[in-house]
């Protein structure tokens, strides 16, 4: 690993826990709570004078809706599948499963942080939910909200892309975070903190040192070569 890359890798841990600890440290979490608040608030206000938002952030907040988002990174990984031939494909296959591990293996470590609250739906009192609201069983509530899993896993994915595709497939990636990330925070069910300081903080420290390390690529080689099917080792 060169100097530069460590530097990076420092520069993104301080990133990382200057963000956490802005939002853990003051009381109250200072202006944080004020921005979540008003993201919150301007939401919840207009579920009862916009249908259109309202059956929005319902279908998009609907259980069997998760399945949206795995459809859309899929299909980015398809489209960057299909450009490969049979030895990229084999890597892909073995880039995809080190992928899963590393989101299944973060969120687990994430939570381990000794911070836990409820969604702004169920801590401010007298508020809307679209579930009562509409008749739809959505996820507009949480017992703990912190840090945002769902973002957080977007996120992983998005990283994966850069460090392993291209800028093209990081920009899709982050598209797909802001698309699928957002409806949790519009019906309350995340705070905007739980993904912007929460998820990405995590993400920051945890996957500099994976992804920007040779680790991620020795469990991606590992598994490439031990995959079943034909492989020839380079000679």
């Amino acid at each position: 690993m060169t100097t530069k890359r460590l530097l990076l890798i420092l520069l993104l841990n301080i990133l990382g826990l200057a963000l956490f600890f802005s939002w853990y440290l003051p009381a109250g979490h200072g202006l944080w709570f004020t921005i979540d608040k008003n993201i919150f608030y301007w939401f919840n206000q207009r579920l009862v004078t916009s249908q259109a938002l309202l059956w929005l952030v319902a279908i998009t907040n609907y259980r069997a809706f998760d399945g949206v988002s795995l459809l859309a990174m899929g299909g980015l990984y398809l489209h960057l599948w299909r450009r490969e031939n049979p030895e990229g494909r084999r890597r892909m296959f073995a880039i995809g499963i080190t992928m899963l591990i590393s989101a299944v293996g973060l969120n687990q470590l994430g939570h381990l942080i000794p911070v836990s609250h409820v969604s702004p739906t169920k801590f401010f009192p007298d508020v809307n939910h679209v579930t009562k609201l509409t008749g739809i069983p959505t996820k507009d509530s949480s017992a703990d909200s912190f840090p945002g899993d769902h973002g957080m896993m977007l996120i992983i994915f998005a990283c994966f892309m850069l460090r392993y595709f291209s800028r093209r497939a990081f920009a899709v990636g982050v598209a797909i975070v802001l698309i699928f990330a957002l409806p949790r925070v519009m019906i309350g069910a995340h705070w905007f903190t739980d993904i912007a300081v929460g998820s990405l903080s995590i993400v920051l420290v945890g996957m500099s040192w994976w992804l920007l390390t040779p680790a991620s690529d020795y469990l991606v080689n590992w598994l490439y070569r031990n995959l079943p099917g034909k492989y020839k080792p380079a000679k």
